[in-house]
Order: C-alpha cells, then structure tokens, then sequence
C-alpha cells in the first residue's frame, strides 16, 4: 500500500495562523509564585488529595491520586508549601478542589524523580505502571488516562499503533515545536509505547504542511523496520483519532466504538515525549508545552509552562494584548473553550491560549437553513448535521439520537462552512448532553 498524503473523506481547510509561533522555539515560562493544581484533569474520576495544609511538598510528588481504573495521579510542579485545598473553577468551567501552593523557587526534586531503567530491560507491565503513576494523559485532545488506553481487554486484539502528529487545530503548534526540538525522545517514546502494547507494526502520523518535522523523523526512523512515516493532507479534524485510523489504514472505527475495536491505539506525539521523560528522567507530568497566540497577542510565543500556572502570567510574558480581546480561548478556535477568567489554571491538557479581537469575535446574524447540504459534505462523520441540531433546537432529543447525535466529534467543521451562520455544532452538543444525561438516569 502506498502511504503517501492520506486523508478522509469530509473535512474544512480553514486558515492555519501557524506562522504566527511555528518558527520560533520553545521556551520555558517564569516560575510562578503560586500554582493551582485541580484534583481533576482528565476524563475520569477525580483525584483525593494526598496533602494537608501547611505540608512542604517537592516538584514531582504526587498529591492527588484515585482508586478507580479511569484516572490518573496529580503532581506538584513547584517545591514549597501547600496553603489550601478548595473548589476552584478550570478551563473546563467546572469547579474542582484544587491544591494551592507556594513555591519557595527552589524547584526541589521529589526523591522519587529517577531513571526507570533500560526500556529493553522493562516489561509491558512495568511500562504501563510507569506512565500511570507519572500521571500521564492524552495531551493532544480529552486528556484521556493513556494506562487506560494501553490496557485493553484481551479480546481486543491490537497490532498497530498509530502516533498522532497532524495538530490539525488552527493557531496551535505545541506539538509541531515538540516535533523539531525532541524528535528523539518522541521517537523513543513511540519504542515505549509499542513495547507497552506488545505490537510489532507503528506509524508515526505527520500533516504534509510540517515538512521540517517529517524531515527530522526520516533520520531518526530511517534504520527501523518496524515504525514507519505516513504524511497526510493538511485538512481539519485530520487530528482526530477516528480520521487518522480511516486515511491511514482505511478502517471505519464502529459508532460508539473505539479504536481498539480495529486493531489500533492512537496516541499524540506530546503524549509520546512525556513517556520518554517519565522512563529516561523519572519525570512526573507537572508540566507542559503551550502556545499562546492570536493577532491580538504581542508576542506569540511557545512555553513550557507548569501546570498550575495562571493563565495569566502566560499572556503577561507574552506582552499581554494590544488590544481588549473580545474572546479568549483556552485551545484553538474549532474546539477551544471561552474563558471568563485569565486566572484559570494550566492544566494537562491546555495545548493553547488563544487571544482573539472584538472584530474576530463579532456576532452574526442567524439565517433561515437554505438547504444547501455543505454541512453533510463536510462532516468527518458522515452525520446530517441540519437534522440533528433542528430536532435539538425544537428539544426532540429522542429523534436527535436517532440521527447519530452521540457519533459527533465535536469539530465544529458544519457550523464553519455554514452560509447561514446556523448554531449546528453548539446545538448538537447540547442535544449530546441531554441524552447522556437521560442514559445516566435511567441506569
């Protein structure tokens, strides 16, 4: 099979803004003087608090852990002492108990921090357990427990393991920096993350318009039997796990189902390093890769950030806005989350902080449906998007349901290529909500 500019079927080309941030590299984000670390990160359970007020912790200690198999531990990114444990609000929206500390600058070591060991000398058992207890998530997208996605059950027989570097999302280029700067560890993450699934055959996935980073990992991977490059067009949701299955091998992952239901675990290339950090260094996940852009940001730049930090302090070091934004995004604009607060916390999963103008934001006007069909066209899902967010808008969640509501991805691709500027992808969510919400009942 050739494998060359795999795509889907569907999909949107929106302007990329990439150029604002891809060519500069990362750097490492002012410590903070307090971080905020919420008990829950991730799709899951949330965590208990391992901690009291007033306890000297070290950067890297776990400090929130759960029992249940859909979860994973938290970390401190600072050493200094914890000042109080309460609900505060996330990029989510939600509110979480939330661990305060104060740093004393002196980031010291949690003693647990060390080398795992030789990754031919580990079993997949031993890897699992190290991802776990580093607490590490998807950082491309849910923030989904990645123990959990490498322990499937054993009927589901998996023989190919896919690395997700197509960071589709417009403005953001985390992963893409991530690419050129630590190819390397990414590369040996992926070894890990094969090892851990027992699986011989891996593909490392990268958009065509990254040719920089598809350079890089020719060399790295030129010598290796088993993992191979697969460039993709440059089309939006390419990033989606779902769509990356379908341009790489074909597969159609079932509705309702995952893609371990194929054969294949999909994991993103940030996802890939932390693996490589958590068994080279000991490394725990108490810090990440984001980028803070827009037009409206003085200076855009790529950060490595600890988690807990004020979103705030981000948008300061970049020279804050030049203006009053009318919107700012924690994520991209096809599926980042509004804000109310720049004093929301960086979490696991914050990829990006998105600063956009009041011209950028400005409302339109809503427009009868013309029928025109571009939303079916365009759905990565093949969902008839006019339908489901029409029975939503009337509260017919039932008949919402029956028109696949719950296969919707989120994406966002209908309510872009609109001409009637209709609320498609925000009524289906809310149609999604509703009848997760009746299941939930009447269980």
């Amino acid at each position: 099979m050739r494998m060359r500019n795999r795509t889907f079927k569907g999909g949107i080309n929106p302007p990329g803004y990439k150029e604002l941030t891809n060519g500069k590299p990362i750097v490492r984000a002012n410590d903070p003087k307090v971080v905020y670390i919420p008990l829950q990160q991730h799709i899951g359970a949330p965590c208990k608090a391992l901690v009291k007020v007033g306890e000297y912790v070290r950067m890297g200690q776990k400090i929130g852990d759960s029992i249940a198999f859909v979860s994973a531990p938290v970390h401190s990114s600072v050493s200094g002492t914890v000042k109080g444990i309460e609900p505060m609000y996330t990029p989510s929206g939600a509110k979480v108990d939330t661990i305060i500390i104060e740093s004393d600058g002196l980031d010291e070591l949690h003693e647990s921090i060390k080398p795992k060991g030789n990754l031919d000398d580990l079993s997949s058992t031993e890897i699992i357990e190290i991802i776990k207890e580093a607490g590490i998530t998807g950082l491309g997208g849910a923030g989904f427990p990645t123990h959990v996605k490498l322990s499937p059950p054993p009927e589901k027989k998996i023989d190919t393991f896919i690395l997700n570097g197509a960071e589709c999302e417009p403005f953001l280029t985390p992963d893409h920096r991530s690419m050129l700067e630590m190819f390397e560890k990414i590369v040996f993450g992926t070894k890990a993350l094969m090892k851990a699934l027992s699986v011989e055959s891996g593909i490392i996935a990268i958009e065509k318009n990254k040719m920089d980073a598809i350079e890089a990992f020719k060399a790295v991977i030129k010598d290796s039997d088993n993992i191979k490059l697969v460039t993709m067009e440059t089309k939006y949701p390419q990033g989606d796990e779902k769509r990356i299955i379908n341009a790489i091998l074909g597969k159609e992952v079932p509705s309702g189902g995952l893609p371990m239901d194929v054969g294949c675990v999909v994991n993103n290339v940030s996802t890939a390093k932390a693996i490589a950090d958590a068994i080279l260094e000991g490394k725990t996940l108490y810090e990440r890769i984001v980028t803070v852009t827009g037009h409206i940001v003085k200076e855009p730049m790529v950060l490595l950030a600890k988690i807990g930090t004020p979103i705030q302090e981000l948008i300061d070091q970049c020279g804050g806005f030049t203006e009053d934004p009318g919107k700012i995004l924690i994520g991209g604009p096809m599926m980042g989350k509004s804000q109310f607060s720049t004093q929301v916390p960086v979490i696991k999963t914050t990829g990006g902080i998105l600063g956009l103008s009041k011209s950028e934001t400005q409302p339109v006007k809503i427009q009868p449906c013309i029928r025109c069909g571009r939303c079916l066209t365009v759905c990565p899902v093949y969902l008839q998007p006019l339908y489901i967010s029409a029975y939503s808008l009337k509260n017919n969640f039932d008949e919402a349901e029956n028109y696949r509501a719950l296969d919707c991805v989120e994406c966002g691709a209908c309510s872009y290529i609109c001409p009637a500027k209709r609320p498609l992808s925000e009524s289906i969510k809310i149609a999604k909500n509703e009848i997760l919400k009746t299941r939930k009942k009447s269980k």
